[in-house]
């Protein structure tokens, strides 16, 4: 089964999910805000597609860390331990199925190559 990790009152997510309802594509919703991320999960998907990948620095959270602390984020590590501290700087939704990361964002080109 496919697991969407995201928070649900971002707009890209809630397209992403009205995508999936309309599209048949059974899923599971794991909310950061309530369930949280472990760092062994960062670090898979980091491996997996890069920590660069997973900041969200189009966001609010990334935007509005000082300049000091977003200057630090220069290794995988120091972007896991902010995406713990503060999960909604994580690129969002992120889909995975069987510990493999299917997507990240919302682009209905990739969203279209998933299988219900």
């Amino acid at each position: 089964m496919k697991t969407v990790y995201a928070i649900p009152n971002c707009n890209t997510v809630k397209k992403a999910l009205d995508w999936l309802k309309a599209n048949e594509i059974v899923y599971e919703f794991h909310d950061y805000k309530k369930k949280g991320v472990t760092a062994t999960q960062l670090k898979n998907w980091s491996t997996q597609i890069g920590w660069e990948a997973l900041i969200n620095k189009k966001g609010t959270t990334w935007k509005q860390l000082p300049k000091e602390v977003q200057e630090k984020i220069n290794s995988q590590k120091a972007a896991i331990d902010l995406m713990m501290e503060k999960t909604s700087v994580i690129r969002r939704p992120l889909i995975e199925e069987n510990g493999k990361v299917l997507v990240i964002g919302f682009d209905e080109s990739a969203y279209s190559k998933l299988t219900p």
